[in-house]
């Protein structure tokens, strides 16, 4: 099945210059008094029509597993640079660009500081990877962001990132979905140029895993030395159980269990006022959220920010629900006191 992009007349004009690539913001952790005024993405984003280029490199690559060392020194701050999203999608014809490089972001890790005071009151942890998870997509999953981060130093070890198309829904229902879902962040247009079915995405997902020795199907198809984590339990309990039944996929044995980071907050730092969400978290702890709420990859660094917060504040983070062998349908939640 084929699906068109939405017509040029439905996209602001200052989508139309296909001269430059789609660009995500980011921002590390600094003071909030520190914080520059981002531009909106409307404003700050340009796209390539890569449809239209002779591609230079393959639909998506593995990067090698590079654990990213902490950062000794607590005041080093990196100049910000806006992601290449095209470049998370393995799909960016500008690496070896000067003027894109200085201009924009081709390393995830460079969003995140650790400083040896962060090492201090950090616990042993039951797992060695967390990998932190947060889905976008109601009706279908639309995209599927997962940062792996180093349980013991602390590092960001790599980032996988798709855009995933629909399968159960019309054309023009598509066009519709995204346009009002990812219209307002400019990322529509790259969506169309990058989106894959659900079932490529979980098969270059489960290679990522295997790259980094996280996962073997031999070996009965569970997470080595890892788990998901996430912000509530929707993103493995319900969604992508309905996701894989509507591409008619068997739910893979590595999504039978996972870290819901709200409920160990919750548990951890027993805060006066329940932190229900992301944002709250981060208010409560003043970390500073970047990018835009609902954008996945956004919300995906986000919560690595709370998780690496919560490591160097000493929480150890426990697999918090597990889905019965007997009935991947039934889930026992191991926490009394959650959100």
């Amino acid at each position: 099945m084929s699906f068109h992009r939405i017509p040029l007349s439905r996209v602001p004009s200052y989508l139309h210059n296909s001269n430059n690539c789609f660009h995500l913001l980011h921002r590390p952790f600094i003071p909030v008094s520190k914080t520059p005024s981002l531009p909106t993405y409307q404003t700050a984003c340009t796209y390539t029509d890569f449809n239209s280029q002779t591609q230079t490199q393959p639909p998506f690559s593995l990067p090698s597993l590079i654990p990213s060392p902490p950062v000794n020194n607590p005041n080093a701050t990196h100049r910000w640079k806006p992601m290449c999203l095209y470049h998370t999608h393995g799909k960016c014809t500008k690496i070896d660009d000067p003027v894109h490089v200085e201009r924009f972001n081709h390393d995830c890790s460079r969003d995140f500081q650790v400083s040896a005071a962060d090492f201090e009151r950090k616990r042993p942890q039951d797992f060695d990877f967390f990998l932190v998870f947060d889905l976008e997509g109601k009706v279908e999953i639309l995209e599927f962001p997962v940062l792996i981060i180093d349980a013991k130093n602390m590092g960001v070890v790599d980032l996988f990132h798709r855009f995933v198309r629909p399968t159960a829904m019309s054309e023009e229902r598509v066009n519709e979905y995204i346009y009002n879902k990812y219209g307002k962040f400019g990322v529509d247009r790259v969506w169309h140029d990058t989106a894959l079915p659900f079932n490529e995405v979980l098969q270059q997902f489960e290679s990522w895993l295997t790259q980094h020795n996280l996962w073997e199907k031999t070996r009965g198809g569970r997470l080595n030395r890892a788990a998901f984590v996430t912000c509530g339990n929707w993103d493995v309990k319900t969604q992508v159980p309905h996701q894989c039944s509507v591409s008619k996929l068997k739910l893979p044995p590595y999504f039978m269990e996972w870290i819901n980071l709200k409920d160990v907050y919750q548990n951890f730092y027993n805060p006066r006022n329940e932190a229900r969400g992301m944002r709250t978290m981060m208010s409560q702890l003043k970390i500073p959220m970047v990018g835009s709420h609902h954008l996945g990859l956004d919300d995906t660094k986000n919560i690595a920010r709370v998780l690496l917060r919560m490591l160097a504040d000493g929480a150890v983070l426990p697999i918090t629900a597990r889905r019965k062998p007997e009935s991947p349908g039934s889930v026992n939640f191991l926490y009394k006191n959650r959100i």
